[in-house]
Protein backbone atom coordinates (compact mmCIF):
# COMPACT_ATOMS: atom_id res chain seq x y z
CA UNK A 1 0.00 0.00 0.00
CA UNK A 2 2.76 1.96 0.92
CA UNK A 3 4.06 1.83 -2.86
CA UNK A 4 0.66 3.13 -4.29
CA UNK A 5 0.49 6.52 -1.85
CA UNK A 6 4.24 6.98 -2.89
CA UNK A 7 3.27 6.63 -6.20
CA UNK A 8 0.28 8.86 -6.29
CA UNK A 9 2.31 11.52 -4.59
CA UNK A 10 4.92 11.22 -7.03
CA UNK A 11 2.20 11.49 -9.99
CA UNK A 12 0.35 14.05 -8.48
CA UNK A 13 3.65 16.46 -8.04
CA UNK A 14 4.56 15.38 -11.73
CA UNK A 15 1.45 16.86 -13.17
CA UNK A 16 0.76 19.79 -10.65
CA UNK A 17 4.26 20.89 -11.45
CA UNK A 18 2.43 21.58 -15.06
CA UNK A 19 0.34 24.65 -13.86
CA UNK A 20 3.15 25.76 -11.06
CA UNK A 21 3.81 28.93 -11.40
CA UNK A 22 1.14 29.75 -14.52
CA UNK A 23 -1.90 31.31 -14.92
CA UNK A 24 -4.91 28.53 -14.38
CA UNK A 25 -7.66 30.53 -15.38
CA UNK A 26 -8.29 27.88 -18.17
CA UNK A 27 -8.28 25.09 -15.81
CA UNK A 28 -10.23 27.01 -13.04
CA UNK A 29 -12.61 27.46 -15.75
CA UNK A 30 -12.68 23.60 -16.54
CA UNK A 31 -12.84 22.61 -13.22
CA UNK A 32 -16.30 24.58 -12.57
CA UNK A 33 -17.96 23.32 -15.16
CA UNK A 34 -18.12 20.64 -12.61
CA UNK A 35 -19.47 22.49 -9.69
CA UNK A 36 -23.14 21.52 -10.31
CA UNK A 37 -25.23 23.84 -12.09
CA UNK A 38 -24.33 23.15 -15.65
CA UNK A 39 -25.71 19.65 -14.46
CA UNK A 40 -29.22 20.77 -13.94
CA UNK A 41 -29.46 23.43 -16.70
CA UNK A 42 -28.38 20.26 -18.97
CA UNK A 43 -31.21 18.27 -17.62
CA UNK A 44 -33.99 21.14 -18.08
CA UNK A 45 -32.86 21.91 -21.15
CA UNK A 46 -32.97 18.25 -22.42
CA UNK A 47 -36.81 17.68 -20.50
CA UNK A 48 -37.85 20.69 -22.70
CA UNK A 49 -36.38 19.97 -26.32
CA UNK A 50 -36.54 15.94 -26.28
CA UNK A 51 -40.06 15.11 -25.35
CA UNK A 52 -38.80 11.18 -26.25
CA UNK A 53 -35.98 10.43 -23.88
CA UNK A 54 -35.09 14.62 -22.22
CA UNK A 55 -37.84 13.58 -19.02
CA UNK A 56 -36.18 10.15 -18.23
CA UNK A 57 -32.73 11.66 -18.95
CA UNK A 58 -33.93 14.55 -15.81
CA UNK A 59 -35.48 11.73 -13.60
CA UNK A 60 -32.50 8.98 -14.05
CA UNK A 61 -30.24 12.14 -12.99
CA UNK A 62 -32.16 13.79 -10.00
CA UNK A 63 -32.81 10.14 -8.52
CA UNK A 64 -28.75 9.76 -9.69
CA UNK A 65 -27.39 12.94 -7.92
CA UNK A 66 -29.70 12.21 -4.92
CA UNK A 67 -28.02 8.81 -4.48
CA UNK A 68 -24.17 9.82 -5.37
CA UNK A 69 -24.46 12.72 -2.61
CA UNK A 70 -24.85 11.08 0.43
CA UNK A 71 -22.82 8.40 -0.30
CA UNK A 72 -20.13 11.03 -1.64
CA UNK A 73 -20.59 13.01 1.52
CA UNK A 74 -20.63 9.74 3.85
CA UNK A 75 -16.89 8.63 2.00
CA UNK A 76 -15.49 12.07 2.25
CA UNK A 77 -15.51 11.56 6.20
CA UNK A 78 -14.95 7.78 6.17
CA UNK A 79 -12.10 8.16 4.74
CA UNK A 80 -10.92 11.39 5.58
CA UNK A 81 -7.77 11.56 3.43
CA UNK A 82 -6.19 15.20 3.65
CA UNK A 83 -6.15 17.53 0.47
CA UNK A 84 -2.45 17.22 -0.95
CA UNK A 85 -2.93 21.45 -0.20
CA UNK A 86 -2.91 20.74 3.30
CA UNK A 87 -0.91 17.96 3.79
CA UNK A 88 2.36 19.85 2.35
CA UNK A 89 4.61 22.28 3.40
CA UNK A 90 5.12 25.31 1.20
CA UNK A 91 2.49 24.09 -1.04
CA UNK A 92 -0.06 26.23 -2.15
CA UNK A 93 -3.51 24.91 -4.25
CA UNK A 94 -4.69 27.37 -7.22
CA UNK A 95 -7.83 27.37 -5.82
CA UNK A 96 -9.41 27.32 -2.69
CA UNK A 97 -11.52 23.43 -2.04
CA UNK A 98 -15.03 23.22 -1.45
CA UNK A 99 -14.15 20.74 1.92
CA UNK A 100 -11.81 19.20 3.82
CA UNK A 101 -11.11 15.72 2.46
CA UNK A 102 -10.16 14.99 -0.77
CA UNK A 103 -10.76 10.91 -1.30
CA UNK A 104 -13.33 10.69 -3.49
CA UNK A 105 -13.40 13.39 -6.13
CA UNK A 106 -17.02 14.99 -5.96
CA UNK A 107 -16.28 16.95 -9.45
CA UNK A 108 -15.12 13.95 -10.85
CA UNK A 109 -18.19 11.53 -9.53
CA UNK A 110 -20.48 14.04 -10.72
CA UNK A 111 -18.98 14.54 -14.28
CA UNK A 112 -18.75 10.74 -14.58
CA UNK A 113 -22.28 10.05 -13.36
CA UNK A 114 -23.52 12.99 -15.83
CA UNK A 115 -20.67 11.45 -18.83
CA UNK A 116 -22.75 8.17 -18.39
CA UNK A 117 -26.31 9.45 -18.33
CA UNK A 118 -25.48 11.24 -21.51
CA UNK A 119 -23.47 8.23 -23.13
CA UNK A 120 -26.82 5.97 -22.04
CA UNK A 121 -29.76 8.56 -23.48
CA UNK A 122 -27.63 10.34 -26.01
CA UNK A 123 -24.60 7.53 -27.47
CA UNK A 124 -23.59 10.20 -30.19
CA UNK A 125 -22.72 12.08 -27.80
CA UNK A 126 -20.37 9.69 -25.30
CA UNK A 127 -16.82 10.08 -26.40
CA UNK A 128 -17.59 13.39 -26.01
CA UNK A 129 -19.10 12.94 -22.61
CA UNK A 130 -16.25 11.04 -21.06
CA UNK A 131 -13.45 13.32 -22.58
CA UNK A 132 -15.28 16.57 -20.90
CA UNK A 133 -15.38 14.25 -17.61
CA UNK A 134 -11.99 13.28 -17.39
CA UNK A 135 -10.78 16.56 -18.60
CA UNK A 136 -12.93 18.10 -15.20
CA UNK A 137 -10.85 14.97 -12.95
CA UNK A 138 -7.30 16.10 -14.31
CA UNK A 139 -8.05 19.77 -13.70
CA UNK A 140 -8.77 18.78 -10.10
CA UNK A 141 -5.35 17.73 -9.66
CA UNK A 142 -3.75 20.09 -12.19
CA UNK A 143 -5.21 22.71 -9.62
CA UNK A 144 -3.35 21.23 -6.67
CA UNK A 145 -6.59 19.64 -4.45
CA UNK A 146 -6.67 16.05 -5.21
CA UNK A 147 -4.36 13.04 -5.83
CA UNK A 148 -4.96 10.97 -8.80
CA UNK A 149 -5.98 8.25 -7.04
CA UNK A 150 -8.76 10.67 -5.73
CA UNK A 151 -10.05 11.18 -9.29
CA UNK A 152 -10.42 7.29 -10.06
CA UNK A 153 -12.51 6.80 -6.86
CA UNK A 154 -14.49 9.75 -7.93
CA UNK A 155 -14.91 8.04 -11.48
CA UNK A 156 -15.74 4.97 -10.12
CA UNK A 157 -18.03 6.47 -8.03
CA UNK A 158 -20.20 8.02 -10.73
CA UNK A 159 -20.18 5.31 -13.29
CA UNK A 160 -21.43 3.09 -10.27
CA UNK A 161 -24.63 5.27 -9.16
CA UNK A 162 -24.94 6.11 -12.91
CA UNK A 163 -25.43 2.74 -13.85
CA UNK A 164 -27.46 1.76 -11.07
CA UNK A 165 -29.89 4.80 -11.23
CA UNK A 166 -30.61 3.57 -15.19
CA UNK A 167 -31.38 0.37 -14.08
CA UNK A 168 -33.85 1.41 -11.14
CA UNK A 169 -35.75 3.02 -14.03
Amino acid sequence: MNLLARADTQLFYWLFKKTAQRDCRVVKMISKTGDGHLYLLTGLILWLLDPQDGPLFFYTGLLAYGLELPIYVILKKLFKRQRPCDLFKDFRAHVKPSDKFSLPSGHTAAAFLMAALIAHFYPSLTLLAFAWASIIGLSRVLLGVHYPSDILAGATLGLTISFLSMNIL
